[in-house]
């Protein structure tokens, strides 16, 4: 548990702002994380779907080439070709989607994580603001407090 420096008024704000920016900064990255495994999830699950058509069509190719062997032994060698020009298309899809797969989660991760860093900044940005305006809207108190002050 955080240890905080106290004050004249209870905990060091500096202090306590900084532990917030932690908390803050680990949420919003397990948050971040959590949303790039979903989508790599779903990113697995569409290439899944795509892998079981792939599957279907070497099926049914292999029926082909049962139908084609009862026929003749010269249809044997050609749907023998055939098949194995299949299976390596296939592969080469698989291949190719399983690139583009990753290739598309890379993406999403840096996007996710440029994403991050702007909010964690524009977070900061906005702290800073607020700060700022704060320490002019107590010196324009300030300023009041001291013409009440002055004699007319």
């Amino acid at each position: 548990m955080e240890k905080f420096n106290r004050t004249a008024n209870g905990y060091d704000p500096d202090e306590v702002n900084a532990f917030l920016d932690q908390v803050i900064n680990q949420v919003e990255k397990i948050v971040g994380e959590l949303k790039a495994r979903d989508a790599r999830i779903a990113d697995l699950e569409d290439e899944l779907s795509k892998t079981d058509n792939l599957r279907d069509k070497v099926e049914q190719y292999e029926r082909m080439e049962s139908t084609l062997n009862k026929a003749l032994y010269m249809a044997q060698k050609t749907s023998d070709q055939i098949k194995n020009n299949a299976y390596k298309e296939s592969e080469l899809i698989v291949e190719d989607a399983k690139k583009n797969a990753n290739r598309i989660i890379n993406e999403a991760l840096l996007r996710a994580e440029k994403t991050e860093d702007e909010a964690a900044t524009l977070k900061r940005n906005i702290n800073i603001y607020k700060r700022r305006l704060k320490a002019i809207i107590e010196q324009q108190l300030d300023m009041v407090n001291d013409i009440e002050k002055v004699d007319f």
